[in-house]
């Protein structure tokens, strides 16, 4: 299979269980605009200003306004940027999340949250940007200047308590991945670590799946409304939210114990197959790798395609 087993991790895995959360009930565009004004924030707390607002709070709007990072909180509607003549739409939803789910099923996202409306509507930003923030770096941040800051809304609270567990001992990563590393990556270590990771606010059973997918186990396929979208444009199979992961288990079961891989593996082919080589196009454009801009590029191709017919 084309780039089969090809996952890439961030440096540490707090940064990866933060950007899981980052997926929680929003869009890709949005997604993406999260991750990046955290960024530019761990830039600007290098500031003895910002970082004492941020760790108590600030008081008005006004004073908020003057630290708020210059990212363009993306707005998940019909834009006019145009990348290869495909219009930037918002796009099918990124993973519902088990966190927000009464009954353990596999959701379709809940309504997102609106972003305030960026001062620049452009798809590249002249701000500056830092690295992703660490533990020690969020640990300290009052959570509504961080969900006011970055757009995180809900999420931001759930980042903070994350990062002040770690910092205070109360949570150990290291012993989590060292355990991962002595054992490997089986069904009995899967298990209790997916037990472990759920006892954390926010860890729904697809939170704890992909930040396990990320510490090396490719057993297990988180679900979500996109997988429903795979398997009913690749696999020609019609699935719900309530048999979405019994789904999954006999398409990808033969790839067992890769079945994430496998499974990524034609994600990003398709992926790549409408909108071209990920790696060939600036890191602006991502944001535009949605299901609606992969209808609008599939009618295009149809289109021509009947016009080279005539």
């Amino acid at each position: 299979m084309r780039g089969f087993g090809r996952v890439f991790r961030s440096p540490c895995l707090f940064e990866d269980m933060v950007k899981c959360i980052l997926l929680c009930n929003c869009q890709w565009p949005r997604t993406l605009s999260m991750a990046r004004a955290l960024c530019e924030l761990q830039l600007k707390l290098k500031s003895p200003l910002v970082a004492e607002a941020a760790s108590k709070g600030l008081d008005s709007n006004a004073s908020a306004e003057h630290f708020l990072p210059n990212t363009p909180n993306v707005r998940e509607k019909k834009r006019k940027n145009v990348m290869t003549g495909i219009r930037q739409t918002d796009s099918g939803s990124n993973s519902s999340k088990g966190e927000v789910e009464s009954d353990g099923s596999y959701d379709y996202c809940a309504p997102f949250e609106t972003l305030k409306e960026s001062r620049l509507e452009g798809s590249k930003s002249s701000c500056e940007i830092g690295d992703f923030p660490n533990a020690a770096e969020l640990a300290n941040l009052d959570d509504q200047f961080l969900a006011k800051q970055c757009g995180l809304g809900y999420r931001a609270a759930r980042i903070v308590k994350l990062a002040r567990s770690i910092v205070e001992g109360k949570l150990q990563l290291e012993k989590l991945e060292e355990e991962m590393v002595t054992s490997g990556a089986v069904p009995s270590v899967y298990d209790k670590l997916a037990s472990q990771l759920s006892e954390i606010d926010g860890f729904g059973s697809f939170t704890c799946a992909n930040v396990l997918m990320c510490m090396g186990f490719y057993q297990a396929i988180p679900s979500d409304s996109e997988t429903i979208r795979h398997l009913k444009k690749v696999h020609r199979i019609n699935c719900t939210n309530q048999t979405v992961q019994s789904t999954v288990d006999k398409v990808y079961g033969k790839y067992e114990p890769f079945q994430f891989l496998a499974y990524w593996s034609e994600v990003w082919h398709f992926y790549e197959e409408t909108f071209g080589k990920t790696g060939e196009m600036p890191h602006s454009d991502y944001k535009l790798i949605t299901a609606h801009n992969m209808k609008a590029n599939r009618k295009r191709r149809q289109r021509k395609m009947a016009k080279h017919l005539k």
